[in-house]
């Protein structure tokens, strides 16, 4: 019976694409927008991938760069861009490095071993 629950559950993921995929084909403003915000929310995503892939809470890579968990939920959500000093202590304990391109405008990376 579960198994045709799921069946009868709207795909939301596949709706929310084609939606987006519609609006940006459709509103050159809605277009710019979220050209404009891209880069904000790939690091954001680059950045909870990064914590989660460590293995760590938000309070715990909160204490090891010796700020508070309000502070990462902040970056996070993307209400903040950080700070260079806050990068190398991000990229120090999380043990990534930091990209900043004109092509990739700030992503996050394994640190590679030298």
């Amino acid at each position: 019976m579960m198994s045709e629950e799921r069946d009868l559950q709207p795909d939301l993921e596949g709706d929310y694409a084609a939606h987006i995929a519609e609006m940006e084909a459709t509103d050159p403003a809605f277009r710019e927008a979220r050209d404009r915000l891209r880069p904000l929310f790939e690091f954001r995503q680059s950045l909870i991938g990064a914590r989660l892939a460590a293995g760590l809470t938000q309070k715990q890579l909160a204490e090891r760069i010796g700020t508070t968990q309000p502070a990462i939920a902040r970056l996070e959500r993307g209400e903040r861009w950080p700070s260079v000093e806050t990068l190398y202590r991000l990229a120090k304990a999380l043990g990534v490095a930091f990209v900043i391109s004109e092509h990739e405008h700030l992503a996050v990376r394994p640190h590679r071993a030298a």
